[in-house]
């Protein structure tokens, strides 16, 4: 008995493979962290400050103390860097500096 094999039943496997190698690339293109050290646009004053008074780093190693649990941190939009109400430049919401002050509450 021959049998013949349905279009769909030949599809299906081809179609999971394809997924299979094209959906890992979505998701490290998800979870892709923007580049929060271009500071090519600040002055001098203002690298002065974040560098050597702030002591901003873009990854601290205190997790309590995250920019993100900072008073002065402003949220960004979404795959972009945040803010500070006081260091200029892009911020990571998983960076630090010496002028962290917790969220109250």
């Amino acid at each position: 008995m021959n049998q013949r094999m349905k279009r769909r039943d030949a599809l299906t496997p081809i179609a999971a493979l394809s997924a299979a190698v094209v959906f890992p690339g979505w998701l490290v293109a998800c979870s892709k962290k923007p580049d929060c050290n271009d500071v090519s646009a600040l002055s001098a004053d203002d690298l002065h400050v974040r560098n050597d008074v702030a002591k901003y780093v873009e990854q601290t190693m205190e997790a309590a103390k995250r920019c993100s649990a900072c008073a002065q941190y402003v949220a960004p939009a979404q795959n972009q860097c945040g803010g500070c109400k006081i260091v200029k430049g892009p911020i990571s919401p998983d960076g630090n500096c010496a002028l962290f002050v917790l969220k109250p509450g």
